[in-house]
């Protein structure tokens, strides 16, 4: 099957809208509003919609991979930008090194895990 795909874009949910809204702007996404119920975050290529939306078992387990050119140099400039500093339950978790190649860890408003990893 070929499937010509340009892009995939996961739909992720919110614990507070507004709060993740913001924790993504501040991540550097570009946010176009769809509605007072969904947002697109878009980053070159990449994009995800964030939902006005709270499901728990949804949300804890949700997880992202962002492949990274740098993970080391990703996760300096995310130290440099405060999350933790400036969101309520939001965690930064230091780059691990693994076999396969490197990833860093940060928890968004609402508990979702992104990765942000390069492979070797």
């Amino acid at each position: 099957m070929n499937h010509k795909a340009t892009s995939i874009r996961p739909f992720i949910g919110a614990k507070d809208f507004e709060i993740s809204r913001s924790f993504y702007r501040d991540l550097g996404f570009e946010e176009t509003t769809l509605g007072p119920q969904m947002s697109v975050f878009k980053t070159g290529n990449l994009a995800f919609y964030l939902q006005n939306a709270y499901v728990k078992d949804w949300i804890d387990n949700t997880m992202i991979f962002m492949e990274v050119d740098d993970a080391d140099r990703y996760y300096t400039q995310l130290l440099a930008l405060d999350l933790p500093g400036k969101y309520k339950n939001v965690k930064l978790i230091p780059v691990r090194h693994e076999d396969w190649g490197s990833e860093c860890f940060l928890h968004d408003p609402s508990g979702i895990l992104w990765h942000f990893g390069a492979f070797k």
